[in-house]
């Protein structure tokens, strides 16, 4: 099983007392329901889960009904011979210039069709779920990056915070050096080089606190922009942070876990699949089809031929009985101008990119998740070593000190030994900070990431 041993630790430990701060799950539940990169994958998915619905209502049948309504005009200029009164006078004929015929008709009908043979509608609706599958697997992994987005955002201010934390304390005793400098000068201990020294150590300072300050401000910017909100105060990751080594300890292991069950790599499987069925769907404009049909309906018909101004006589085609028919459709396409040909090698083409889209994404995630198994592996090492690194430049500073006091070392050494510690400090808290990422961000490349790791990570704050 692929595990961190740390996480049933920190687990354990989430039950402890909350803090006024926000911590790791606060921020990930404001961001998980405000968040519009998720929404908006959501919806992608949505949407491309209805393609299904659509193919599939190709192969059921398809009823409609109709109502038709025309009416026609015609005549002539010639001159005819007319019996306006056949009744009263049948032999009574009159010459007539011009006639006008009028016709109306007025046609129901209810219609049913349906497809009995067509492949490329088959095809077209296997597509369809691939496609769909793909959908679900892209927000899957939606679901996972909003995780690490969490995650790293949030670390990101601790990182920051960290370090304007550390420039202040560093501003404040290069603050103390620069006086300690002006009063030796003033009693003559020291030259005027070693204030002019202090003083330009302490100006640097003081924009340093400066540049991370604006560097917090954009860092927690970030996390507004995720969760839509102001966020407040951030608990801490705790001092004894546990530092064991992924579990099992074998690079192959995580690579093979991460290309059977990273989304994004099994939506371009897909995606391939997809492709390889509407080459199919294509190849079948070559294929005849059959479709099946009921209509019912009548189709009445009436109008009047006037002659010229003398008057009109109606006509009738009386009244039409409902009727029916039944009919089964063969077509056989035979040409049409390359275009199914046309549109078989599209079809390839668009197959061979999802293939090379996949091979893109197998090697990118294969090299995912080794470069983060060694970045968690050394970032183990590297938290001790600059934790190490911190007591050592603490030292460093306290003898230095010491010796410029007594006059064996000069005020250059104790500004250097005061940078190198601000530095050790804030490699420290980096360094920290990233095996945590690191952590989640192994997990996220081989697809096994979940909410419950970011609890743990979670439990770790205080």
């Amino acid at each position: 099983m692929i595990r961190f041993r740390s996480l049933s630790l920190a687990v354990a430990l989430s039950c402890a007392g909350a803090a006024h701060a926000e911590d790791l799950m606060q921020i990930y539940q404001e961001a998980r329901t405000s968040d519009p990169t998720l929404a908006g994958a959501e919806a992608t998915k949505l949407a491309t889960d209805e393609n299904i619905d659509q193919a599939r209502a190709q192969l059921l049948p398809q009823i409609g009904i109709s109502l038709e309504y025309s009416r026609s005009r015609s005549g002539d200029n010639g001159t005819s011979l007319v019996r306006l009164d056949p009744i009263g006078h049948p032999d009574d004929y009159t010459p007539i210039d011009g006639t006008t015929r009028t016709t109306n008709s007025r046609t129901t009908s209810a219609s049913l069709s349906q497809s009995i043979l067509d492949i490329s509608k088959w095809t077209a609706l296997k597509a369809s779920r691939y496609t769909a599958q793909a959908g679900a697997a892209t927000y899957d992994a939606a679901q996972q990056q909003l995780l690490i987005s969490t995650a790293q955002a949030y670390f990101n201010v601790l990182t920051a915070l960290d370090a304007l934390r550390f420039a202040d304390a560093n501003e404040k005793a290069l603050a103390r050096q620069l006086e300690q400098a002006k009063q030796r000068f003033d009693v003559g201990l020291a030259a005027i080089t070693d204030v002019n020294d202090a003083k330009a150590q302490h100006d640097q300072a003081v924009a340093t606190v400066i540049s991370d300050k604006n560097a917090v401000d954009t860092a927690r910017e970030s996390v507004r922009q995720l969760t839509n909100k102001e966020p407040g105060e951030f608990k801490k990751l705790r001092e004894d942070l546990p530092l064991d080594h992924p579990t099992p300890e074998d690079p192959s292991a995580w690579v093979d876990v991460a290309l059977k069950n990273n989304p994004s790599l099994h939506s371009a499987a897909l995606q391939v699949d997809a492709a390889n069925a509407n080459i199919n769907t294509a190849r079948a404009g070559h294929l005849p089809t059959i479709t099946g049909s009921v209509s019912y309906g009548k189709s009445p018909t009436w109008g009047d031929t006037r002659y010229g101004g003398v008057g009109s006589i109606p006509s009738f085609a009386g009244d039409p009985k409902w009727g029916s028919t039944v009919g089964i459709t063969l077509n056989v396409p035979i040409f049409s101008g390359g275009y199914t040909q046309s549109r078989v090698r599209q079809s390839i083409y668009q197959r061979d990119y999802a293939q090379d889209q996949f091979e893109l994404g197998r090697r990118q995630v294969e090299a995912a998740t080794r470069n983060t198994y060694r970045s968690v592996i050394a970032g183990a090492s590297e938290v001790e070593a600059t934790k190490a690194a911190v007591v050592s430049a603490q030292s460093s500073v306290e003898a230095t000190q010491a010796g410029y006091e007594v006059g064996t070392r000069t005020i250059v050494d104790v500004l250097i030994s005061q940078q190198t510690l601000l530095q050790a400090q804030s490699q420290y808290s980096a360094a920290r900070h990233a095996f945590v990422m690191n952590g989640l961000l192994l997990k996220q490349a081989a697809g096994v990431i979940e909410v419950k790791d970011l609890e743990a990570i979670n439990a770790l704050l205080d």
